[in-house]
């Protein structure tokens, strides 16, 4: 399966998210006391295997925003291009914008576009923008063609109602209502009214100006954002970071702590308004496949946008890159087909109570793209959030020390693509022991060559599908673990170590 994120195609990677397990790096020796990592996070690798790549995997954020077109249409009041005026007195069609795409059949992959058989908009052509990254000028085609049905709405209805009026029209009387609606707390209408307000639109600029858009939510009264990491990278190392709110209030922000192989993230709000109200948080242990779900976000910068679906699947493995080829984020995600786009990355997966469950952070997609001019593919039902129990561990751990924990086994697993269990590797990345001595696993009396089918109750049928289900877990956490040696079965119980920080 190949990963990619703000539209950066990257190489193929295994069908299952590959990621070892505590593989150390091979520039730094493996650490004695217990904190240090046994690995860094390894690369994701292309399908060295052989196997046939999946479908894409992308984040669901951040947007990217376009850059102002140089030498295109000038912005108008709204945002909306300003087009050249009409041509020579009664020549019609009025010239076209040399070198502006037709949307004739909305790209490879496109959404919404007429088929082969006609053109849409042949007599309204939409210059190009120079895209930065993506977002801008999906959202200038979506005001001019609002704009354009509405003046067209109008304009009929007003001529039809003037043909019509013979001068006996009728008065109604005014309705007895006095205009206002009640909605439940239950309802969708009531769960959006009260999480809207504490949902922000992120948007993080590196120091070279590059950078996108994505989610967050209030997470304490202090100020602090949780998001995902992909949505802030950008802004890590001494880039710009702001949030705002459905109000318009904007603030500027500081990264507090990152954990890239979760992707979650907390940032803080530099002077904080007072009357913050954070998000409660629900159970996503207690979630159950069919319950209803409710997505907050920035689809493609369209800001405070609401989706609806229901949990479509639970413990799904999902492996994501941040299209580097370095860094890979592993998660047992919860599975939802509510609408879910780039720019929704780091905003909350909401129950029908209004209880946050989850951080939505990937979609699977086509690899299609071309929507708006940006490579980036939409939503096809296939979304994944990160469990809110597992990233309410990670964002206190990171509010409190500013670095991640991770639980771990200590052993390295092949990153091979297969269905038989995480296999213990025979040699160790880097020279190091495939099991580290007197690490959790060599205390279990697991050794190379075994292969690790079942932790608890959850099947393993990979590598990466054992991590994510280690890092559900807290260091010091005890687990089951099934594996087979020699054609038998056997069955452990083992306690997970720890390992501090992302290297």
């Amino acid at each position: 399966m190949s990963t990619e994120n703000e539209g950066t195609a990257v190489p193929p990677a295994p069908s299952a998210p590959p990621v070892p397990v505590d593989a150390p790096a091979a520039s730094a020796p493996q650490a004695s006391d217990a904190g240090a990592p046994t690995t860094p996070i390894p690369p994701t690798p292309p399908n060295a295997s052989g196997a046939a790549p999946g479908p894409e995997l992308v984040h669901a954020g951040p947007a990217p925003a376009y850059a102002s077109a140089e030498g295109g249409a000038q912005q108008g009041a709204g945002g909306a291009p300003q087009y050249p005026g009409p041509g020579p007195e009664g020549a019609w069609p009025p010239p076209q914008n040399p070198g502006t795409p037709s949307y004739g059949d909305g790209g490879a992959g496109g959404a919404g576009g007429v088929g082969a058989g006609g053109v849409w908009g042949a007599g309204y052509q939409q210059p190009a923008p120079k895209p930065k990254s993506g977002r801008g000028g999906l959202v200038a085609a979506i005001l001019v063609a609002a704009l354009v049905a509405g003046g067209l709405g109008g304009g009929l209805g007003y001529t039809l109602a003037k043909n019509n009026d013979d001068g006996s029209s009728t008065t109604l009387s005014a309705s007895e209502s006095d205009g206002s609606v009640k909605r439940d707390a239950g309802t969708v209408a009531g769960v959006a009214q009260k999480a809207l307000p504490s949902t922000v639109t992120i948007e993080a600029e590196s120091t070279s100006g590059e950078g996108g858009t994505g989610t967050g939510f209030v997470f304490d009264t202090q100020g602090h954002i949780v998001t995902n990491n992909h949505v802030v990278a950008e802004a890590v190392d001494g880039g710009k970071l702001t949030a705002t709110f459905p109000n318009g209030k904007k603030y500027d922000a500081e990264v507090v702590g990152h954990a890239q192989g979760y992707d979650v993230a907390v940032i803080k709000l530099k002077n904080a308004p007072s009357d913050l109200r954070p998000l409660t948080l629900g159970n996503s242990d207690q979630v159950a496949v069919g319950d209803s779900t409710i997505a907050i976000g920035a689809p493609f910068g369209l800001s405070n946008t609401v989706t609806t679906g229901i949990i479509s699947a639970k413990n799904r493995p999902v492996a994501s890159s941040d299209g580097s080829g370095s860094n890979a984020s592993y998660m047992s995600a919860l599975q939802t087909d509510a609408s879910i786009n780039p720019g929704n990355s780091g905003g909350p997966l909401l129950d029908a109570q209004g209880n946050v469950i989850g951080i939505n952070s990937a979609i699977q997609s086509t690899s299609g793209g071309g929507l708006g001019g940006t490579s980036q593919s939409g939503s096809i039902g296939l979304g994944f959030a990160i469990p809110i129990n597992q990233a309410k561990y990670v964002a206190q751990q990171l509010i409190q020390t500013g670095k991640p924990v991770y639980a771990k086994i200590g052993a390295s697993v092949s990153l091979e693509d297969s269905s038989g269990g995480a296999k213990i590797t025979t040699e160790g990345a880097g020279g190091s022991a495939p099991v580290e001595a007197g690490g959790p696993a060599a205390k279990a009396g697991l050794k190379p060559g075994d292969v690790i089918t079942k932790l608890d109750d959850h099947v393993i049928d990979s590598g990466p599908t054992l991590i994510g289900e280690i890092w559900t877990h807290k260091p010091g956490d005890k687990v089951k673990i099934t594996y087979e040696r020699d054609g038998r079965t056997h069955t452990v119980d083992l306690t997970l170590g720890s390992r501090t920080g992302d290297s």
